[in-house]
C-alpha cells in the first residue's frame, strides 16, 4: 500500500506549495525540482513508497548515504516543498500513487504546483509556457499573468494522475506547462519554468543562470534516466498532448 514516510518531526507546512518534479518529456519537472532542492539545500523530510515505483536504492555524488527514488525535501524557513522522483511510476499503479501524495496533501495544507512538458520542435526562441488550475488557484495565474491553453489538451502520467486527484478533492492547485524538447533532456525549458512560473507562484527567487550554463553537463547526468522514460509505457512519462492523442 501506498504511504509517505517522514524521516524527522512533522512540521507546519500549512498554506506552501509543494513542487512536483516527476519524470516526463525533456524531463523540465525533474531538472527544475532537482535546481531548487540543491540550491535551497532543502531538507531530505520523507519518502514516498508505493508498488509502482522501481524498488532500487539511490546514492548521490560524495554521499554514502543511500535513499529511496522518490523523495519529498523541505525548506522550512521558505515554506516550501518538492517531490523529486529519480524514476518514472508504472501506468498501473498510478492512480494508487496519486491518492497516496493527494492525501498526504490534504492532511499537510499545502498545495500543488505541478509541472508538465509538451513536446515541441525547436525554434531558437524561448519556450512558451502556459498555466492550469484546480480549486480556486486560477487567480493566481491571471495576476501574475501566465497564459491560457490555446488548444485542448491533457496530461498523462503520474502527473496527469496527482492533476487529476487534485481537481476531484477541489484542492486548490496550479499546473505549468512548458514546451520541451520530445528527445533530450531540455534545460532552458526548466529555466523557463523557473523564472516564468515557480518562482513567481511559490515566490521563491532561485538563480538559474547557471542552468543553461550547464546544459551540456545536466543532459548527459539525466541522459540515462531520459533512455529508460523514452522506452517506458508512454503513460508512465508525465507529459501534456493535445487531446486528439487520446481520441
Amino acid at each position: 500500500m501506498a504511504h509517505v514516510k517522514l524521516r524527522s518531526d512533522e512540521a507546519d507546512f500549512e498554506g506552501a506549495w509543494l513542487v512536483e518534479g516527476m519524470p516526463g518529456v525533456g524531463l523540465v519537472g525533474k531538472i527544475a525540482t532537482d535546481h531548487i532542492v540543491e540550491q535551497f539545500d532543502m531538507e531530505y523530510y520523507a519518502s514516498v513508497h508505493s508498488d509502482g515505483i522501481p524498488q532500487i536504492g539511490v546514492y548521490q555524488d560524495g554521499d554514502r548515504a543511500v535513499r529511496p527514488p522518490v523523495r519529498l525535501y523541505a525548506d522550512r524557513e521558505r515554506n516550501l516543498l518538492a517531490l523529486q522522483s529519480d524514476v518514472p511510476v508504472s501506468a498501473e499503479t498510478a492512480t494508487d500513487f496519486a491518492t497516496c501524495v493527494t492525501t498526504w496533501l490534504e492532511e499537510t495544507g499545502a498545495k500543488p504546483l505541478y509541472l508538465s512538458g509538451r513536446p515541441a520542435e525547436k525554434d531558437g526562441s524561448a519556450p512558451d509556457m502556459f498555466g492550469i488550475s484546480t480549486g480556486d488557484s486560477g487567480g493566481i495565474l491571471d495576476e501574475l499573468d501566465i497564459g491560457t491553453p490555446t488548444e485542448n489538451g491533457a496530461i498523462a502520467g503520474p502527473t496527469g494522475a496527482l492533476i487529476s486527484q487534485a481537481a476531484e478533492r477541489n484542492i486548490d492547485g496550479v499546473g505549468l506547462i512548458v514546451e520541451s524538447d520530445p528527445q533530450f533532456p531540455d534545460p532552458e525549458a526548466a529555466r523557463v519554468l523557473i523564472d516564468r512560473g515557480i518562482g513567481p507562484v511559490a515566490d521563491i527567487d532561485p538563480n538559474v543562470s547557471d542552468l543553461v550554463d550547464r546544459a551540456e553537463e545536466i543532459q548527459s547526468q539525466k541522459e540515462q534516466l531520459a533512455q529508460r522514460m523514452g522506452e517506458a509505457n508512454e503513460q508512465e512519462s508525465s507529459q501534456a498532448q493535445p487531446l486528439r492523442m487520446f481520441q
